[in-house]
């Protein structure tokens, strides 16, 4: 497993801990876009080039400072997508990485605060994070299951909530059951 952290300089780096302990570190959700960072762009310095995931891998090395972690985990920069072996392996540890993660960050890329509070009553944010295509992905099951601390933002980086604030409406939103929503063990259910 690979995880990033920001060298003095605030550059990120990339670390491989294979054969290593694993230390506590962050980990996002969020959804692709156009202009995501690659492993390629870490390793060739030019990540700040792709602007909407330059501002993704910003707002989780902030954040994960905030929360006092080193490390954190971006799917896009930490794996080699063209090593088939080691995409696979990394396919098939997901749920691990996420379930192992100290805090997991939702980045709501299509959740604007700004929005909010200019075209609609803050009281009905609600609205746009029922409508966020981030519970479109096939993903967000594990992603919202498989870690004890999920947090959600929205696209200006603000924190709207946990996993254990928002149960009832994460429960409307996914049908997940609310005893899976909160860590439960996974046996208990049927698939």
């Amino acid at each position: 497993m690979r995880l990033l952290h920001l060298d003095d300089l605030g550059r990120p780096v990339l670390t491989h801990f294979r054969g290593k302990p694993i230390p506590p570190y962050a980990i996002l959700s969020h959804r692709w876009s156009d202009s995501e960072i690659f492993i390629e762009h870490i390793w060739n310095g030019n990540y700040k080039e792709r602007e909407q995931g330059y501002r993704k891998l910003k707002f989780c090395a902030e954040q994960a400072a905030q929360d006092r972690l080193q490390y954190f985990w971006i799917d896009t920069c930490c794996i080699d997508r063209w090593d088939k072996n080691e995409l696979s392996k990394a396919i098939n540890s997901m749920f691990q990485w996420y379930q192992n993660a100290t805090r997991c960050y939702v980045f709501l890329s299509d959740v604007s605060l700004s929005a909010v509070t200019e075209t609609v009553p803050c009281s009905d944010w609600e609205t746009l994070f029922r409508k966020s295509e981030w519970f479109t992905r096939g993903w967000t099951l594990q992603e919202l299951i498989a870690p004890v601390s999920v947090k959600f933002f929205s696209c200006e980086g603000q924190h709207r909530g946990d996993k254990a604030s928002l149960e009832q409406l994460l429960h409307d939103i996914t049908d997940i059951p609310l005893a899976a929503l909160r860590n439960c063990p996974l046996d208990q259910f049927s698939i």
